[in-house]
C-alpha cells in the first residue's frame, strides 16, 4: 500500500510541476495573457488613429475649406490678394 501511495504522490507532484512550470502551464498562460492585453491596448490606439485619419480624409473630400486651412497652416500658403502678417508675442513679463 505504501508503494501505491508513493507512486500516486510522485505522479501528483509531476502533474503539479508540469501544470505550474511546464510548457503550456500557468506561467505560459500568464505571459500569453499579458501579451494579449498589450496587443488589445495597441489595437485600441491604432483604431483611434484610424478613426481620426478617416475623419480627416472625409473632411478633405467634402470641402475646400479644410484643404485651404491645411495649406495655410502646414505650408504657409496665402492667396494672391492677401498679405501675410505674423504676430510674435513677447513672453517676457516685466
Amino acid at each position: 500500500m505504501k508503494i501505491v501511495n508513493g507512486v500516486l504522490l510522485f505522479l501528483l507532484i509531476i502533474m503539479l510541476w508540469t501544470h505550474w512550470f511546464g510548457s503550456g502551464g500557468a506561467n505560459d498562460l500568464k505571459e500569453k495573457q499579458y501579451l494579449y492585453e498589450k496587443q488589445l491596448e495597441k489595437n485600441q490606439q491604432l483604431q483611434a488613429r484610424n478613426e481620426q485619419l478617416e475623419a480627416e480624409v472625409l473632411d478633405l473630400k467634402q470641402g475646400l475649406e479644410a484643404i485651404e486651412e491645411r495649406a495655410r497652416s502646414e505650408m504657409g500658403m496665402v492667396k494672391p490678394d492677401e498679405t501675410f502678417i505674423q504676430v510674435i508675442e513677447d513672453n517676457d513679463s516685466n
